[in-house]
């Protein structure tokens, strides 16, 4: 065998696994598999363009070592009650726990002392009180924030410990496949540049993280890996002056709010909140374009940002909930030549598009420089533009000004996590010696909870290993 542990997909989840290897005294040899550079390779050429150039073969701020992590606002929630479904197959008090191991493996490699929304009990208490009037539940999570440039200094430290205790790292291959024999994993077949490989291992690990779910459908359908549709997030970036978040964002930084809008009741939420941050494009591999926000820990803008996702479910007929989130944002795409496309709140709210013209004589100024101005409800379905605007109605209760005329949206923001992995306490799958982590798997959302798998999967190896 080439390695006794093959990992693919060098983000959280995966890299978690080998720490977490490493700290119980492994002797097996990890081989982790990434598609994209090691963090010291991955620079974004918008920083001196000015403008997303849809770098190929992939886009370095969603590939790469650790993953969309690198580049995201580096925000750690650390409660069980965020970032997924994984307390329900592992259980609350073993996730809590497992959240609080994982901090410290963050806080061991420089992650910022300082927790946000930890304090101010009586000010919570009245945000809380607020959200219930408006229908609204209020999730008061602690965040550590590790901020987009110093989230890389922390994964740049953590590819070295790796590298230093004999972890090796194959970047710039490409997974295609699963090599099997009946229901057994032997390995996996990589691609580079026409090159073809096969790599075999005692277990194999997929983590290839919410960019990787469509592509882990395709392999469940195919190989008849048991598993089942989850739930697809479409929804806008909402940016708004930091006036307007102000108190919200002193007290909790990021306020998760949920609600179940009138006439149809899906659930929406709020989700990465970014105060003082800056709205950002995602390139994927199909060439869809999709929006996202970054904070910085030092370098702050005049606004603050975050997403409302409604959550979509599809069981039959039509049970390919990704597929559907990718045709919303390939028609948002289209309507703006391949850009995002950015509209105010009082123009939906009006019935006409957003000119150019109208966002530069606005108090608010956009952060996505190069998104288009233009019509978002043109392009989204009518069922989640309606909960959004709702949902919006709701939070602008809880924040006063929230729902201003200025109040920009940015589409598309989707969130590819739908295909849900069936899998025991263990994390076994219906293949022996196949384990799926992290957003790819559908049951986590976001770096804590996949870090946490990524702990407990890396605790079940090595406890094999000494058996």
């Amino acid at each position: 065998m080439d390695a006794d542990v093959i990992i693919v997909g060098a983000g959280p989840a995966g890299i978690f696994t080998a720490l977490e290897m490493l700290n119980q005294g492994t002797k097996q040899r990890i081989l982790m598999v990434e598609k994209g550079q090691p963090v010291e390779k991955r620079h974004c050429p918008k920083a001196k363009t000015g403008k997303c150039m849809n770098c190929r073969p992939y886009c370095h701020i969603t590939t790469g070592f650790s993953g969309a992590g690198a580049f995201s606002d580096g925000k750690l929630s650390l409660s069980h009650e965020v970032g997924g479904d994984l307390p329900t197959l592992i259980g609350p008090t073993l996730a809590q726990q497992t959240i609080d191991y994982t901090d410290g493996i963050y806080l061991s490699f420089g992650a910022d002392q300082h927790v946000e929304g930890a304090q101010n009990t009586e000010e919570v208490k009245e945000i809380r009180k607020r959200a219930i009037q408006a229908g609204l539940k209020l999730v008061d999570c602690p965040i550590r924030h590790l901020g987009t440039e110093k989230a890389q200094q922390i994964y740049g430290a953590i590819q070295k410990h790796l590298l230093d205790n004999g972890v090796e790292l194959l970047f710039g291959w490409e997974c295609r496949d699963l090599i099997l024999d009946g229901e057994t994993c032997l390995g996996v077949s990589l691609a580079r540049s026409g090159e073809t490989r096969e790599l075999r291992a005692k277990n194999t690990i997929i983590a290839t993280g919410r960019r990787g779910a469509d592509w882990l459908e395709c392999i469940c359908e195919e190989h008849h890996i048991a598993h089942q549709p989850g739930t697809v997030d479409i929804g806008v970036r909402v940016e708004v002056r930091s006036e307007v978040m102000e108190r919200v964002n002193n007290i909790l930084y990021e306020s998760k709010l949920i609600g179940y809008p009138h006439p149809f009741k899906n659930k929406v939420r709020t989700f990465c909140q970014n105060p003082g941050g800056f709205v950002s494009q995602e390139n994927y591999d199909n060439d869809l374009a999709v929006v996202n926000g970054h904070s910085y820990k030092e370098l702050k803008s005049n606004n603050t940002n975050l997403a409302i996702l409604c959550s979509h479910n599809f069981s039959e007929p039509f049970n390919q909930p990704i597929a559907y989130a990718q045709k919303v944002g390939e028609l948002t795409n289209m309507l703006g030549s391949g850009h995002i496309l950015v509209q105010r709140y009082g123009d939906i709210l009006d019935g006409k598009r957003t000119w150019q013209q109208e966002l530069s004589r606005s108090n608010l100024t956009p952060t996505l420089p190069d998104a288009v101005a233009g019509d978002i409800t043109a392009a989204m379905p009518y069922r989640a533009m309606v909960n959004i605007l709702g949902f919006m109605q709701a939070v602008d209760q809880v924040v006063p000004g929230f729902a201003s005329i200025e109040t920009l949206l940015y589409s598309p923001e989707l969130k590819f996590y739908s295909n849900r992995v069936k899998m025991d306490q263990t994390f076994t799958t219906s293949l022996t010696g196949l384990f799926c982590l992290g957003d790819s798997s559908g049951w986590t959302r976001g770096l804590m909870m996949a870090s946490a798998m990524g702990v407990l999967m890396g605790r079940r190896l090595a406890a094999e290993e000494s058996n």
